[in-house]
């Protein structure tokens, strides 16, 4: 046996043992770790890893946007935030379901739960209820829409590849439409 055999056979149990911990580590950044491997093994150019990219961030959005609107249903105070919180929770599980299907042909792998500062964020509005949450709802919303918005429109003419420069041109005039629902509540509410 070689030596740089045996040294695999050694170091594959103290492999195992450390990825045993990997329940704490944050599920975006586990996605793009596994996809910037891929992309490194296959030698694959700078566009298409900047579309794996858009890819988990899209996935991350609406799962976000689907946890944060289903909390809205039973914390807000308001019936047209729930209202609009039940249409988003479709709209983006829909749009996960195509995302999901996607990244499945282009064996992207997606995060498996939140992470980053909107894990973070889906902590801290769920400790509110009523007015408090119906105001940091919108906040959010508004800020994930707008993120969303810009990554989109910029992926739909950037994108590496054709299947997600379409599904980025499909998903732009929605998220456009969520962002003005969003502010619209906003103001609303400000009332």
């Amino acid at each position: 046996m070689s030596v740089s055999r045996v040294l695999l056979l050694l170091l594959l149990p103290a492999a195992f043992a450390c990825s045993s911990g990997e329940s704490n580590k944050d599920p975006v950044a586990e996605a793009k770790f596994q996809n910037e491997k891929r992309i490194g093994d296959e030698a694959i150019t700078e566009k298409q890893s900047r579309d794996a990219e858009y890819v988990v961030n899209s996935a991350n959005r609406n799962m976000f946007v689907r946890d944060v609107s289903q909390l809205a249903q039973t914390k807000s105070a308001s019936a047209e935030v729930k209202a609009l919180a039940q249409s988003l929770v479709a709209a983006h599980a829909g749009s996960q379901q195509n995302l999901q299907t996607l990244a499945g042909q282009k064996s992207i792998v997606l995060p498996t739960g939140l992470g980053g500062d909107l894990a973070t964020s889906l902590g801290q509005v769920a400790a509110l209820n009523g007015a408090s949450f119906d105001q940091k709802y919108t906040d959010l919303l508004i800020d994930v829409h707008k993120k969303a918005v810009d990554e989109t429109d910029d992926m739909r003419d950037d994108a590496y590849d054709g299947d997600i420069r379409q599904y980025a041109n499909q998903q732009l005039p929605v998220l456009k439409q969520h962002l003005e629902a969003a502010e619209q509540l906003q103001d609303k509410l400000k009332k």
